[in-house]
């Protein structure tokens, strides 16, 4: 199951939607467009943290850990700065958080705009999502038990690639969309920073 279904399921697209008086399909077309560089910005996170995993997990409880999801599913005005916060730590600068949002933009047919409010709010859902299932919280997934936050992100990380839970064929040319494994090169943003040449190395 993808992760973006996985948030509708929970109520976090609706929130969103909401909150920023958009339909809840235009909510989740931003999210589909918008997650994979989200998950690909927390693999990197993990990839750079001196305890690797471990780092990670506690990097997203430093962030807030599972009460960032918990502050976008609540019914009053979420503080959309903690997303930021989240942001700032996975994309390293605002240009990249841009980048990413024109990327979706050309995917989604969503106003860039748009998707800049969006973003720190869906960084939000992610990250809180994957603190709650590392931590075993209320909102951990069955299907995602027990895989430690490396199965995690390479589950939610294939099965957004492939739409389905399962791996993009290996055989298969990384398209401009395409999404892969933890152990995989395929990232999502390492392709937008690719065709963003120039904002980060």
């Amino acid at each position: 199951m993808q992760i973006t279904d996985i948030l509708a399921r929970m109520g976090g697209l609706r929130s969103m939607a909401r909150e920023l008086g958009v339909s809840e399909t235009q909510a989740t077309s931003a999210a589909e467009a918008l997650v994979p560089a989200i998950l690909g910005g927390l693999k990197k996170q993990a990839r750079s943290q001196p305890s690797g995993l471990e780092g990670l997990g506690g990097l997203l409880g430093h962030l807030g850990g599972g009460s960032l999801l918990d502050e976008v599913l609540a019914p009053q005005p979420t503080d959309v700065s903690h997303g930021n916060d989240v942001l700032r730590q996975i994309f390293g600068s605002k240009d990249v958080s841009r980048a990413v949002a024109q990327d979706a933009a050309s995917q989604s047919g969503l106003d860039p705009s748009l998707l800049k409010k969006m973003l720190p709010m869906l960084a939000m859902l992610v990250a809180g999502f994957v603190a709650k299932q590392q931590g075993g919280g209320a909102a951990a997934q069955p299907a995602l038990a027990g895989r430690g936050l490396g199965g995690l992100l390479g589950s939610l990380l294939g099965g957004q690639a492939a739409g389905s839970g399962r791996e993009p064929p290996a055989a298969a040319a990384p398209g401009p969309a395409s999404t892969r494994d933890l152990k995989g090169d395929g990232n999502r943003l390492d392709a937008i920073l690719r065709t963003a040449r120039g904002v980060i190395r």
